[in-house]
């Protein structure tokens, strides 16, 4: 079957669909990745074919909130509709749809006239056991968990109105809305799958049939590959270190992080190794290393903490790793990660990105580092989602 899976955003946003893809591809598929252009080397890199989408996500560093959000995202969304169409081949069979792309990609399923499913990173349906995940992380009671999280879709509808309006009359389809769209694929069924663990996230009690979760979408490792040496011999020369990275977060804070970063791992007593990430983060030190990307999946299991920005690929990763945590949310969907893994008992109480400090961090560090209790709840996740498959069960929802 000639599969394409269209993602859109961070890296986080894109990565989980090599390793979806590539499952896909090594049970007879032919995938192909849509994304934008700064993800080609990371889709070709895990052996799939790769189509441009347009635009360019720039997040915002946190001072703006969800308002700031939204504007970018409106912009980003505007861009992506307009040459969206390009990104498919008339070839395809079907669509494999992140939640960024679904609001466009379901009218371009319905000009073609091939099946599409969404394929999300995030729950985003309206549901009653928590809020959604972009309104913070406060309990509103069942009914207002609901209601905020219908709410959340209108917001989202608004956002994708433009160019959703403007990708119907290139494709010569009949006005209908974003919220119409929702309506009409909610009635037939649409099936959505949930790349997450349910050691996260167990399958809300009162979600649609339809609604799946198959546990994680790892983004893809070449077998053979390896840490770079730097890495191995620093990991090598004496306990393990403290990993901190804000991944595509925190853009224009590097200079203030890395003083702050390397205050706390020196009065905590901890080596460390910091990944540059969009922040351009550096710390100066014998005990401290400096590294470019790296795969989660080989280094997290040798680290004794992760501090990072709760994003949702990060949290799974330090879970899969037995890894304990220190999550530093910045914006959107951040702070629901955060406290999920906090509920875990794999981290402690998240520290809001505007509000760390160097004792801040020095504190929660030495916390989840010396009380075993935290390494424990985080081994115990990473034993459940073993027995997940991800692709698996995406492979049969493919039939």
């Amino acid at each position: 079957m000639r599969v394409l899976i269209a993602a859109a955003g961070s890296r986080g946003d894109v990565a989980p669909y090599t390793g979806l893809g590539a499952g896909l591809r090594e049970a007879g598929h032919e995938v192909t990745v849509a994304a934008t252009a700064p993800f080609a080397g990371l889709v070709r890199g895990a052996g799939l074919d790769f189509r441009e989408l347009p635009g360019r996500p720039d997040r915002p560093a946190g001072a703006g909130g969800n308002r700031a959000l939204m504007r970018t995202a409106a912009a980003f969304v505007t861009e992506l509709g307009q040459g969206f169409a390009d990104a498919v081949d008339p070839r395809t069979e079907l669509l494999l749809l992140s939640a960024t792309t679904a609001p466009l990609g379901l009218h371009l399923a319905e000009a073609l006239g091939i099946p599409a499913i969404g394929t999300s990173l995030q729950p985003a349906a309206p549901t009653g056991d928590f809020p959604p995940t972009v309104l913070g992380t406060r309990f509103l009671g069942r009914t207002g968990n609901r209601l905020a999280g219908r709410f959340a879709l209108r917001m989202t509808d608004r956002v994708y109105a433009d160019a959703v309006a403007a990708l119907r009359r290139r494709l010569d389809l009949p006005p209908l809305t974003p919220a119409g769209m929702r309506r009409r694929q909610e009635k037939a069924g649409l099936r959505v799958l949930h790349g997450f663990s349910t050691a996260l996230v167990p399958r809300p009690s009162d979600w649609r049939d339809g609604l799946e979760v198959t546990g994680t979408w790892w983004p893809y490792v070449a077998p053979g590959q390896r840490l770079p040496a730097e890495l191995e011999d620093f990991l090598a020369a004496g306990p393990r270190p403290v990993f901190v990275g804000f991944g595509s977060m925190a853009g224009g804070h590097g200079e203030r992080l890395g003083a702050l970063v390397g205050g706390a791992l020196r009065r905590a007593g901890l080596r460390g190794v910091v990944q540059a990430g969009s922040a351009g983060l550096a710390v100066e030190g014998d005990d401290v290393l400096t590294i470019g990307d790296v795969p989660h999946a080989l280094l997290f299991p040798r680290v004794a903490a992760v501090v990072h920005h709760a994003g949702a690929g990060t949290t799974a990763a330090t879970l899969r790793a037995g890894a304990p945590s220190v999550p530093v949310p910045v914006t959107a969907d951040q702070p629901f990660w955060a406290a999920r893994l906090a509920a875990t008992g794999a981290a402690g109480e998240p520290v809001p990105f505007a509000g760390l400090t160097e004792e801040r961090l020095a504190d929660a560090l030495d916390r989840v580092v010396r009380q075993q209790a935290y390494a424990r709840a985080a081994s115990a996740a990473a034993r459940h989602m073993a027995t997940e498959d991800g692709v698996g069960a995406v492979l049969k929802a493919l039939g």
